[in-house]
């Protein structure tokens, strides 16, 4: 390419792009299905919740990376970081009281395990695990009990998340819910 065609095609781009400012860009538009409410249910019914659907599609379409007797562990569409779990019962509650024991102690079981696989398979240094119930509490999908399973690593959160609002996931979700599944029954 000829100095002068280098030169029209820069400034080409830049008629899409805007006047240069000084930022780097990092381009993450497949967040905006999340911002736009993509999956999220339009009522509390389990024919429009995405926990209740997951386990009826195949493992890889459902991102489940394993499938219990009444709870399933699945990989959150929508991640705070690399190999985010989500245990949650089969049955559509949306309260932690509601959960019978058998569900009680198999979430319990599953979390537990979702630590060990994710410890073999990506190293975190901590994890975060918890519950939100309700909207007000931070549910996004308030209508289905989940407990989450977040692997972190030491300068995981940096400025993007604070000031761009944005997370950068070095891995593919089919990817990671390939080596977890695999490495599932490994480190019972």
């Amino acid at each position: 390419m000829s100095e002068d065609a280098g030169e029209v095609a820069a400034e080409s781009a830049n008629a899409f792009v805007g006047e240069p400012d000084g930022f780097e860009r990092l381009w993450t538009p497949h967040r905006m299905v999340y911002l736009g409410g993509e999956n999220k249910p339009t009522d509390a019914t389990p024919a429009q919740c995405p926990f209740c659907r997951a386990p009826t599609l195949d493992d890889e379409a459902g991102l489940v990376v394993h499938r219990g007797e009444s709870t399933y562990v699945v990989l959150n569409l929508y991640p705070y970081s690399p190999g985010h779990l989500m245990v949650c019962p089969y049955r559509h509650v949306s309260d932690y009281i509601e959960l019978t024991d058998d569900e009680t102690v198999e979430i319990a079981e599953l979390t537990k395990q979702a630590i060990r696989t994710l410890a073999t398979v990506s190293g975190p240094h901590g994890f975060n695990v918890g519950m939100n119930q309700g909207a007000v509490a931070g549910a996004g999908i308030a209508a289905h009990l989940h407990q989450h399973v977040v692997p972190r690593w030491g300068g995981d959160s940096n400025f993007l998340p604070i000031i761009a609002r944005t997370k950068a996931l070095p891995v593919l979700l089919g990817d990671t819910r390939q080596q977890l599944a695999e490495a599932w029954g490994a480190t019972a």
